[in-house]
């Protein structure tokens, strides 16, 4: 019985690191090409993003946390957040996803530029797992 128990036990840890090392796999971005759209008089070009590898990532990554802290006025963001960062230095933050509901959204990301303005030439993802307080940064990806 002794011996079941530990194999339980044992069986029980690895299935928990697995879980875990899911959670935190790097993601592979993708740019998809642009989007040209208009709000009230105002011209934008949206630079669409996915990541490729985004049926990997576990559900529990995109449900809401209402325990941590809310992305502005939302009090259920979801428990990992994904920016959009320019991919040369000094990596400026250009975009953020708070609320995304599934690993699925993450084949809709964007970051929009003023028509006539130039996009970052390149650009990466950071995901945040707020309750571990763990990041993944992606591959950087051209725009153009």
């Amino acid at each position: 019985m002794k011996h079941l128990q530990m194999l339980v036990l044992v069986s029980l840890m690895t299935v928990a690191a697995a879980v875990q090392a899911l959670a935190m796999l790097t993601p592979v971005l993708h740019f998809d090409g642009i989007e040209n759209y208009t709000i009230g008089a105002q011209h934008w070009v949206r630079y669409k993003l996915s990541v490729v590898n985004r049926a990997s990532f576990p559900a529990y990554l995109f449900t809401p946390a209402p325990r941590l802290p809310p992305c502005g006025a939302n009090p259920n963001s979801s428990r990992a957040w994904v920016d959009v960062f320019s991919g040369t230095s000094p990596y400026a933050r250009i975009y953020g996803f708070c609320a995304l509901t599934s690993p699925n959204d993450m084949g809709q990301l964007w970051f929009a530029v003023e028509a006539g303005q130039n996009p970052p030439r390149l650009v990466f993802i950071k995901i945040t797992d707020r309750l571990q307080h763990e990041v993944r940064a992606s591959n950087r990806v051209a725009t153009h």
